[in-house]
């Protein structure tokens, strides 16, 4: 490939090819790329732990399901909807991170690229970073709200507490 850039006798190709032949420069780019990349396996590992969350609620409703089947009972208990809530947050938690870890693998490509561009698009990686940071933020709210709830209970078990708790 690197021969049929240089045969084609394209300037651009030609200068591209001496920018990035530069084991420093690639190695800078590597450099200023690696904090991401660090953000991106904390991202990975945020979502499989949220992963895991939705993956036991949507087995508990399952479950549910199939018991109230059995029984030939409403499916929709005060369970059946607390967990249909959590699963909704959750959701929304793994959408706006996987929206986070999308935007920072776009900069990471980004970072190495500007490089060895003439454009200059350092207000468009900043911008890029700002929107993944609210992306990340906004997950993290969502995997907040829903381990909250999850804490809380379903209302009937909170009923039973309060009602223990009177004398």
């Amino acid at each position: 490939m690197i021969g049929l850039l240089a045969s084609a006798g394209h300037s651009a190709a030609a200068e591209l090819l001496a920018k990035t032949a530069s084991t420093p420069g690639v190695m800078a780019m590597l450099q200023f790329s690696l904090a991401p990349a660090f953000l991106l396996v904390a991202i990975g590992s945020i979502m499989n732990v949220m992963m895991a969350r939705l993956t036991w609620i949507a087995n508990r409703i399952e479950r549910l399901e199939a018991r109230a089947e059995e029984r030939d009972e409403d499916p929709c208990s005060d369970e059946h909807s607390w967990l249909s809530r959590r699963r909704l947050i959750a959701q929304r938690a793994v959408m706006f991170s996987t929206g986070a870890a999308a935007l920072i693998s776009v900069l990471i490509a980004l970072l190495f690229v500007s490089a060895y561009i003439e454009l200059r698009i350092g207000t468009l990686i900043a911008a890029m970073w700002v929107v993944t940071m609210m992306l990340l933020i906004t997950g993290l709210g969502f995997f907040f709200a829903e381990t909250r709830l999850a804490a809380k209970g379903p209302a009937s078990r909170v009923q039973r507490r309060r009602e223990t708790r009177l004398p």
